[in-house]
């Protein structure tokens, strides 16, 4: 569903990432481990627009769509969950799902995925009518995941859903992305910080090292591998 060859991109003078090449197929969930700075976020950014790919391609559903802007790329049916949430705060949440929908015109199918987001987040139905800015970074990540479902994508990034949430939250937005995944058929791409629950709900992994990818394999090899569990889980 997705192929990422050869990418180079980065920020000024500086080169982020250095050629990296990986796929996800559809309806899997892949995960990006490695420290901060080592490119994860400049690459879900290069995927979806918001930065410039230098070099390599990027193929999605088979089209290319290395530097397109990133709304069409979002009509393609690719969505991106930003680090940091990105809710419009002084919005509703009812209207910050809602912008999610702006590329859709069938009002028909707008209410049934509306009632699909909450039926997946009840909490967001409770507080509809609340300002986003008002929540907890839990319910920010709830809305910012609803709101990028608004547009019906086929293939969804996540950046750092967990960071800065209560370990409870966060266990029950991760049971959400693999129910997403699994009810949906949605093809998912997650950058993650816990890189031990990210690897308990995918398939395959990548590790990133200073813009490079240095190891793939199954999620479960890259979860039993010593030099990984002792770089990104803790060792243990």
């Amino acid at each position: 569903m997705l192929e990422v060859v050869q990418l180079t991109a980065g920020y000024g003078g500086i080169e982020a990432l250095h050629g990296i090449s990986f796929d996800v197929r559809p309806g899997e969930i892949v995960t990006l481990i490695g420290a901060n700075g080592a490119g994860k976020s400049t690459t879900l950014r290069a995927i979806s627009g918001l930065i410039r790919a230098r070099s390599g391609e990027i193929r999605f559903k088979g089209r290319s769509i290395a530097n397109l802007p990133p709304h069409e790329i979002v009509g393609l049916g690719l969505a991106h969950v930003p680090e940091g949430r990105m809710v419009f705060s002084n919005l509703t949440v009812m209207e910050n799902l809602r912008m999610g929908a702006y590329l859709q015109r069938d009002k028909a199918a707008i209410a049934s995925t509306l009632g699909q987001v909450f039926d997946i987040f009840p909490r967001l139905r409770e507080r509809e009518r609340q300002s986003a800015g008002t929540l907890s970074g839990g319910e920010q990540q709830m809305l910012a995941i609803g709101r990028a479902l608004m547009g019906r994508p086929r293939f969804l990034m996540l950046d750092e859903p967990s960071l800065g949430i209560a370990p409870l939250l966060v266990k029950s937005i991760f049971e959400q992305i693999v129910r997403i995944n699994r009810d949906q058929g949605l093809a998912i791409l997650l950058v993650e910080q816990n890189a031990n629950l990210a690897l308990r709900v995918s398939q395959r992994g990548h590790v990133l090292e200073t813009g490079r990818i240095t190891l793939s394999a199954p999620a479960g090899s890259l979860l039993a591998d010593p030099a990984v569990r002792k770089a990104y889980l803790g060792g243990h």
